[in-house]
């Protein structure tokens, strides 16, 4: 890429005086000239620059999707995230409401999701650590990928932690919201029907209520970073803006 002198001016003028007036070492020329690769490499925003930008970008996605999801009907009425029910019983589900028990099915399904949004807020400070440890690798992979890349990036490094720290709080919430007693209440009106057909139940029923709700969570993320690249009022700070913008030369 070449470089104007235009643009190298203001630069050296900054870095240069600064070195002028004390016994440079060949280190302190290789630190400033350094500095001026970090902001002129393509844009004029520094590495730092770069990574903070992004950061305020998976933190603006993370917050909508928890402001979106942690709360009562957050998952329920929304059908892209809605936890549905498991397969062992929506295979059958037509059968079970034709027996009357529709309104225990639908019951069943609320607690689910009642659990799923309950767990919401305790995933922030999760998420957040995901994102203070993003590098500037990382950062330029996001910049540079499809509408989803940060997104993935969090899928990748979250995952796990994320699933294996919901999942207890996913268990107290799911108690809470009387999974287990109307589950019960379910397999005692509907079990035969289901044992007759060959269903089995499943071995986790908090497992699956957490894996459903980070799906819903990097379902939200991930429209939020799609928005954030394509539409600039979206972009929540000045350094988003300015991060995003690069992108689209």
């Amino acid at each position: 890429m070449r470089v104007s002198a235009k643009l190298l001016a203001p630069l050296f003028g900054a870095v240069l005086p600064a070195l002028a007036g004390c016994a440079a070492t060949s280190q302190d020329v290789i630190d400033a000239l350094g500095q001026i690769g970090n902001v002129v490499q393509g844009t004029g925003l520094s590495q730092g620059e770069i990574l903070a930008g992004l950061r305020d970008a998976l933190r603006q996605g993370t917050t909508s999707a928890i402001n979106q999801l942690g709360h009562d009907d957050g998952f329920w009425r929304d059908p892209q995230v809605r936890v549905p029910l498991p397969s062992f019983i929506a295979r059958y589900e037509s059968g079970v409401r034709a027996m009357g028990f529709g309104g225990t099915l639908d019951q069943f399904q609320l607690t689910l999701n009642r659990a799923a949004e309950q767990a919401m807020p305790q995933a922030a400070h999760i998420i957040g650590g995901a994102i203070t440890r993003m590098t500037l690798d990382d950062a330029k992979r996001i910049l540079d990928g499809p509408s989803n890349a940060a997104t993935e990036y969090f899928r990748r490094s979250a995952s796990a932690e994320l699933y294996e720290s919901l999942l207890p709080i996913v268990a107290a919430t799911t108690e809470q919201a009387g999974v287990a007693q109307q589950y019960k209440k379910l397999a005692n009106k509907a079990g035969p029907l289901l044992r007759l057909s060959g269903a089995s139940e499943p071995a986790d029923l908090d497992g699956y209520v957490t894996q459903k709700a980070l799906d819903g969570v990097f379902l939200k993320i991930a429209a939020e970073e799609a928005r954030i690249r394509a539409d600039p009022a979206a972009r929540g700070t000045e350094l988003m803006r300015r991060v995003f913008a690069r992108q689209a030369h």
